[in-house]
């Protein structure tokens, strides 16, 4: 009995399915519904299953004798890597690629993407196996051209294949048995299976299934590239962030060299673990130390501008926060923030004038993390206020102070957690005198650092007068 085909519609905006056509999606989206077409299920043959097509393909037997197991008898043990060559990637990755893992990197059009990836590529196809690389969007002769400029000799176990049908492409994985598969893009592949077109959700929600399929049952760790909407955000439906084991995003500033790959969701290692690299002429190159990179300039820095540092994954990280305050001519004053929150700054300047007394109505208010870092948490709170103060009041607050902490809506400075290695990091660069940061922190710290005093602070006004005493 031949099975036809089901009409659904499905939400290009969040991937919701409908039986009937709706004017308003669930997510908030109007108009968004497109019809396509679905087969139902085939229990019998169903190739969308986790477990092997050769089980899977064994009849509605294999159904009956799948069975639940017991947590506490499920073996475990170490997941064997593949080291990319690249130091910074293997620490955003949790130590090297997983096999059987699936990654999704996402990044704005030139920002390094696939540079990276054929570098990771050659280096395991040199070191390890065979690699494809499966390119939708580029010719071969364009891939072997970047190739040549950052590859440098190219291994013979490094294979390209410019394709956007999945089918062919699981075709010539089973031809060439890599050790590493690279899709560029997700967006240009599609399935013979469906009717729709290359990018459709229903397409690429499709392809994301096989290559999912593919590396588990062959133990082959996936790259899938994506594309990022005007916003940045990730194209496409929501399910395929749930279904990839990692997603990675490469973003930097086009006027400068530095390069930041962030991981936002890691299932074999640390979240919010962050990687540096430094485009050149030769491609990318892993930046050892982040923290002299983002301190580049604090040497001469003036009012206005304060070292602070954060905890990003697994290691800390100093950098530079700049601000500054002009009277405002016309109208509202302007407030704008790079690497800072705008509903942070906006907190933080209520409280400056609130608890300190200082009157910033009628400022223009700049702040600036160095170096295009957009860091999480709220340890850069006192650090953007002092920054402020001291543009505001045109007073430097020097060069050798590094400065951490919480700022609550009362004006007490609450802990940060690993203030402990925040501040041996700083004790090993050598470059600083002081450490100003919350009073708990200071007691917790007191007599563990040597060569490196901590001034504590209870609230902001404290801060402040630490400064001014400084001076």
């Amino acid at each position: 009995m031949v099975k036809k085909a089901q009409s659904v519609f499905v939400c290009q905006e969040c991937g919701f399915e409908s039986p009937k056509w709706m004017g308003q999606c669930i997510c908030g989206a109007w108009n968004s519904f497109i019809e396509e077409k679905s087969l139902p299920p085939n229990l019998e043959n169903d190739a969308r299953r986790r477990i092997a097509p050769s089980v899977a393909s064994a009849g509605a037997g294999a159904f009956a004798s799948a069975s639940p197991v017991k947590l506490s008898e499920v073996g475990h043990g170490a997941y064997e890597r593949l080291d990319t060559g690249l130091s910074e990637l293997d620490r955003v990755l949790g130590g090297g690629l997983v096999k059987g893992s699936l990654t999704l990197i996402s990044g704005e059009p030139g920002i390094g993407k696939s540079t990276i990836i054929i570098e990771a590529a050659a280096n395991i196809a040199r070191t390890s196996g065979n690699v494809l690389y499966v390119s939708g969007e580029e010719s071969e002769e364009q891939i072997k051209l970047r190739a040549d400029r950052v590859c440098g000799e190219i291994p013979d176990s490094l294979y390209l294949l410019a394709e956007t049908n999945i089918e062919l492409v699981t075709s010539a994985v089973a031809k060439t048995n890599p050790i590493f598969l690279v899709i560029d893009s997700i967006q240009t592949m599609y399935s013979e299976k469906l009717e729709s077109a290359p990018g459709n959700i229903s397409q690429v929600r499709a392809c994301a299934d096989e290559l999912m399929r593919l590396g588990k049952a062959n133990g082959i760790p996936v790259f899938i590239v994506a594309h990022v909407t005007k916003s940045g955000d990730l194209a496409g439906p929501k399910i395929i962030e749930h279904l990839v084991d990692c997603v990675l995003q490469f973003h930097g500033e086009r006027s400068q060299d530095l390069r930041i790959l962030r991981a936002h969701k890691n299932r074999f290692g640390a979240t919010s673990e962050i990687g540096v690299f430094e485009m050149g002429e030769s491609g990318l190159h892993p930046v050892e130390n982040l923290s002299d990179s983002f301190l580049e300039g604090v040497n001469g820095a003036g009012e206005g501008a304060v070292a602070s540092a954060i905890y990003e994954g697994t290691r800390p990280l100093l950098l530079e926060i700049q601000a500054l305050t002009a009277p405002a001519n016309i109208g509202f004053a302007r407030r704008s923030a790079i690497g800072v929150e705008a509903a942070r700054l906006n907190m933080i300047l209520a409280v400056l004038e609130r608890r300190a007394g200082i009157s910033l109505i009628n400022q223009d208010v700049y702040v600036n993390v160095v170096g295009g870092l957009k860091p999480e948490g709220t340890s850069l709170d006192l650090a953007v206020a002092l920054a402020i103060y001291s543009s505001y009041k045109g007073v430097p607050i020097g060069v050798k102070t590094i400065v951490i902490g919480e700022i609550s809506l009362t004006g007490d400075l609450r802990s940060v957690r690993n203030a402990e290695r925040i501040v041996r990091e700083a004790a090993r660069l050598g470059n600083f005198d002081r450490v100003i940061l919350p009073k708990k922190n200071a007691e917790a710290l007191s007599g563990l650092i040597e060569g490196l005093p901590l001034i504590g602070a209870s609230c902001l006004n404290d801060a402040i007068q630490s400064i001014i005493t400084l001076l």
